[in-house]
């Protein structure tokens, strides 16, 4: 058989491929699909970052209530992220044969669009798989992945808004135009569909509890783990495993005073349900019982305004230390939890004492206690 040298071969250019699939029509269908996810995932992000990391002008504001808000909001934020995989792949599809256009760039603000365009799909890209391998709690990267993926979704989310803006007019003429290949493109649509559909389905169900009997792809199950919970951080890699056996919580303010873990136990003792949800995405609901936060505050002495510092017996970690605004502090459902399900804490869920308020992410619902600080 003949071979031919590389040089021989014909260049290809975006009219070689004949596919129907690659018309505008096709891209505004997915790019409606992948912006609606990408804007949902950015608003969600959002609502996490805030909850995190408020700042100074918003820390008052912020509610404790509803109850689920955390959960249903980062369980939308990992949602909406997954399913914007497929559709993101079957976008670029559509579309590559762009990258064969010829002449590559036809003056200044042709160079200026395809420029923006390579930083949207690189932000989205990077993006997308950062989240994923967060969801698995796996970092192979030297940055740090909190603040990346905040600034990476500004920049994926302004990214997308200004292509929709210089490509308004063409989005416009085939938001409802019907091309040729419609049979192919209602297959090659439900086809996309259905992978976001199975996607979503096998992976839900770590933060949605009706959809956990599918829950087969996704990183974790909201019911495995010590007493039926799962663990983020357990107490051996926070250094938190012994106890000492004279530990005290220690409440500092105008009338401070120090309790033993049976001390705690004789107060008024609280039960209610509350999930636990964390930025990976999964969140499970348990019965906690303890005592309120509010009634420690009050015997102490604390203004109805003041902010609660909270610190761990662990020795390192960027959320040892965390702090509690009014709202949290004096909700009645917020606890320094003894026992769950009718059982004393694991040393994996806090052991001998922990936070657990509601609208709260996990990884602020601080474990292993030894020290409330009322300030100011």
């Amino acid at each position: 058989m003949p071979t031919r040298r590389i040089s021989e071969l014909p260049v290809p250019r975006e009219e070689s491929f004949r596919s129907p699939l690659h018309d505008p029509r096709t891209a505004v269908v997915l790019g409606r699909w992948l912006g609606l996810c990408v804007l949902l995932c950015f608003a969600t992000g959002l609502v996490s970052h805030v909850l995190q990391n408020p700042p100074g002008w918003i820390r008052g504001l912020l509610p404790s209530r509803p109850v689920d808000g955390y959960r249903i909001t980062q369980g939308l934020h990992v949602i909406s992220g997954i399913a914007a995989v497929p559709l993101l792949g079957a976008k670029l599809w559509t579309v590559y044969p762009k990258l064969f256009a010829w002449p590559p760039v036809r003056g200044v603000r042709h160079a200026l669009e395809r420029l923006g365009i390579a930083l949207l799909v690189a932000a989205l890209l990077l993006e997308l798989f950062t989240g994923l391998l967060n969801t698995l709690q796996w970092y192979p990267w030297p940055f740090p992945f909190r603040q990346t993926h905040f600034w990476l979704g500004w920049i994926a989310t302004g990214g997308l808004l200004l292509h929709v803006a210089a490509k308004a007019p063409a989005i416009a003429a085939n938001w409802r135009r019907v091309r040729p290949g419609l049979a192919e493109r209602r297959a090659f649509l439900g086809g996309v569909a259905a992978a976001v559909g199975a996607v979503t389905l096998v992976t839900a169900g770590q933060s949605v509890p009706w959809l956990s009997r599918f829950d087969l792809l996704a990183p974790r199950r909201p019911d495995l783990g010590p007493q039926g919970l799962p663990v983020n951080r357990t107490a051996a890699q926070a250094g938190t495993v012994r106890v000492p056996p004279d530990w005290r919580l220690h409440v500092v303010g105008p009338r401070g005073y120090t309790l033993s873990l049976h001390e705690l136990g004789q107060l008024p003792q609280y039960e209610c349900e509350l999930p636990i949800a964390c930025v990976e995405g999964w969140s499970a609901s348990a019965r906690w019982t303890g005592v309120r936060v509010r009634d420690l505050l009050e015997r102490v002495g604390a203004p109805e305004s003041a902010r609660v510092r909270v610190t761990s017996l662990e020795a390192d970690g960027p959320y040892r230390v965390t702090e509690i605004e009014p709202a949290y502090s004096r909700d009645p459902l917020t606890l320094l939890a003894l026992r769950v399900n009718g059982e004393v804490l694991a040393p994996d869920h806090g052991f001998p004492a922990r936070i657990i308020a509601p609208n709260r992410p996990g990884v602020l619902q601080t474990k292993w206690v030894s020290r409330l600080e009322v300030l100011g």
